[in-house]
């Protein structure tokens, strides 16, 4: 198995490290234009002031060109000519500075604006996905989308900004080198092809080394992600050299990519540059030069058009050297963007969808279950809940149990048949209210980072603390809550590291009971629990069935003996059913499991 996971991973860095058709980068540029769109008035006046500033850096040299030939070169010009020019020239290049200035204000100001819409839009886009999704994803490779990924487009955008810059400085200089010498302009006009195909033979083979970069930054991330949260296992278990070394192993991949991206730019970019800049100053000195056998060569002219060869090069090299922030763009925005275009949503509501849970009946008829459309889990799956029952699920692991609560819970589609709320097809219910009036608690509860009252909370204003302290005490975690140095203002560390597993799952049982639910789902909530806990959560929970439908998924039989109906299921199919009573006279599968368990808590 582990040799077919490498073996599957080695696919999947060869897929991300092809390269992408040009056809692909050209849509991955324009979607990152189109996001930056609420700041699109930022960038057009930065762009507006670099046009400007082209203007001006090829006007400079021109009016300087003239005055060294026609003024300085003429003993008889006044003195105070000079100093005017001078003067004039000064004012010119403080203008030009100041409009830099504001050029890389509005265009940081603009950058980070449409940074913030990015990510805003992905972490909403995150949050539309279904469960699938996130099953499919690892964690540490969202993170780097959202976070690693989009930082790169902060010096995309800048590209774009001195591309632009590069093509008028470009043609804003050529038109004053023609002005001033047309022969030798002519010949200088073939730096753009061949600048050009510097940057096309460095496009050809710079996305795959960034593709493959950007995907052992997000395995880096995920092994990352996944040594932390699982730091107690891994201790446990011992498994810190095994974890360093896989660790480590990914990390001197990332190294080798960046290395050979390192290598790449160095080989085409820098050098390549200064090498054409060198040959073309050699070029202008030769063709100037083998001019003054024939006649004078003025100063300024040579002047002028060193100068204006460095305002062709010098945006030039800002933009070949930008091309590993463009190819990085490129591909961190391919990545992005199959996260806006992933259509894995949650199973989605029925048009009008707006029917309400009164009573909390639940029926499945006939139902179908598959989480990938192939294997199917739940097969033929039908049963019914009064309101007010409770319905217990249990079955070996991998029966159907959790499947069930899925599908019920609308964090999966299911294929075939109906389920029914109240007589309502479940796609027809409002799901702003169907998130409301149904009460889910899992094995693992997950706590967020404030404070007891906040994860009771849930951050919804409208529930009151008075409220709070009534779910709490409802649920029996009002004693250990109270006992606290700072009651329900006890701050709450990262996933609740500071509490118990106990504690931890009554406050998830109070954040449920706290918004009154019509239906309560309980996923194996006493699994994880103590003994003493789990009998004051059960006497909590005989308060919770009153007047609301409970489907319990038991992971402890012992638990489930009140139970109105006991759905025993293996490999998605109910196999027996019955009150607590009935299938033990039945002496089938459920008085085996019941028997085995009961054994086991002998032994302890």
């Amino acid at each position: 198995m582990a040799d077919n996971t490498v073996e599957k991973n080695k696919k999947n860095n060869s897929i991300w490290s092809q390269s992408i058709p040009v056809h692909e980068q050209l849509a991955v540029v324009w979607r990152l234009i189109k996001m930056a769109t609420p700041a699109y008035w930022m960038f057009a006046g930065a762009i507006l002031f670099a046009l400007i500033s082209t203007l001006i850096s090829g006007y400079l040299p021109y009016i300087l060109q003239n005055f060294m030939n026609k003024q300085l070169t003429n003993p008889n010009t006044p003195l105070n000519a000079v100093i005017s020019f001078a003067l004039g020239f000064g004012a010119i290049q403080i203008f030009s500075a100041i409009l830099t200035y504001f050029q890389n204000f509005w265009y940081g100001q603009a950058s980070e604006t449409a940074l913030n819409n990015v990510r805003k839009r992905l972490y909403a886009k995150l949050h539309q996905l279904g469960m699938r999704y996130f099953d499919q994803v690892p964690g540490g490779a969202l993170v780097t989308r959202v976070m690693n990924d989009t930082e790169s487009f902060f010096d995309f955008w800048m590209l774009l900004v001195n591309l632009i810059y590069a093509v008028a400085s470009i043609i804003s200089v050529y038109i004053f080198m023609f002005a001033s010498d047309p022969g030798l302009s002519y010949w200088l006009l073939l730096i753009v092809p061949v600048t050009l195909l510097t940057i096309w033979v460095y496009q050809k083979y710079s996305s795959s080394v960034y593709r493959n970069m950007r995907a052992k930054l997000s395995a880096l991330n995920a092994k990352l992600a996944e040594s932390i949260n699982g730091i107690e296992t891994i201790q446990n278990f011992h498994q810190e050299t095994r974890m360093k070394s896989e660790f480590e192993k990914i990390n001197q991949e990332y190294f080798d990519a960046r290395f050979h991206m390192v290598k790449m730019d160095s080989r085409l970019l820098g050098p390549m540059n200064q090498l054409l800049l060198g040959m073309t100053t050699v070029f202008i000195l030769w063709y100037l030069g083998n001019q003054s056998f024939t006649a004078a060569v003025a100063g300024g002219t040579i002047y002028a058009f060193t100068n204006w060869i460095g305002n062709i090069f010098n945006p030039l090299n800002n933009v070949q050297q930008s091309l590993s922030t463009f190819q990085d763009g490129v591909v961190s925005g391919y990545r992005a963007g199959k996260i806006l275009d992933d259509t894995t949503y949650e199973p989605a509501q029925h048009e009008n969808a707006n029917g309400k849970i009164t009573d909390g009946k639940i029926e499945f008829r006939h139902v179908d279950f598959s989480y990938d459309g192939k294997t199917t889990i739940l097969h033929d799956l039908s049963f019914t809940a009064e309101p007010g029952q409770t319905i217990a699920l249990v079955g070996h692991t991998g029966s159907g149990k959790s499947s069930t609560i899925n599908a019920l819970m609308r964090f999966y589609e299911f294929q075939k048949g109906s389920i029914l709320i109240d007589g309502q097809d479940i796609r027809d219910l409002d799901p702003v209210d169907f998130r409301e009036k149904m009460g889910l608690v899992l094995q693992d509860s997950f706590m967020f980072y404030g404070d007891i009252n906040s994860n009771i909370r849930m951050y919804d204003d409208s529930i009151t603390d008075q409220q709070i302290v009534d779910a709490a005490r409802f649920v029996d975690a009002d004693k250990f809550i109270d006992s606290l140095p700072h009651g329900y203002k006890t701050p709450v560390l990262e996933g609740g590291s500071s509490l118990s597993a106990g504690q931890k799952q009554l406050i998830s049982f109070a954040r449920t009971i706290v918004r009154d639910p019509k239906i309560l789902i309980l996923d194996e909530a006493t699994a994880n629990i103590d003994t003493q806990t789990e009998a004051a959560i059960q006497r909590a929970l005989k308060n919770m069935r009153t007047n609301r439908t409970t489907i319990a998924i038991a992971h402890r039989l012992s638990t489930i003996k009140d139970a109105d109906l006991i759905l025993v299921l293996d490999k998605g199919v109910v196999v027996e059913q019955g009150t607590h009573r009935q299938l033990l006279a039945q002496k089938g599968y459920y008085y085996d499991l019941y028997k085995m368990q009961s054994m086991e808590n002998a032994g302890k």
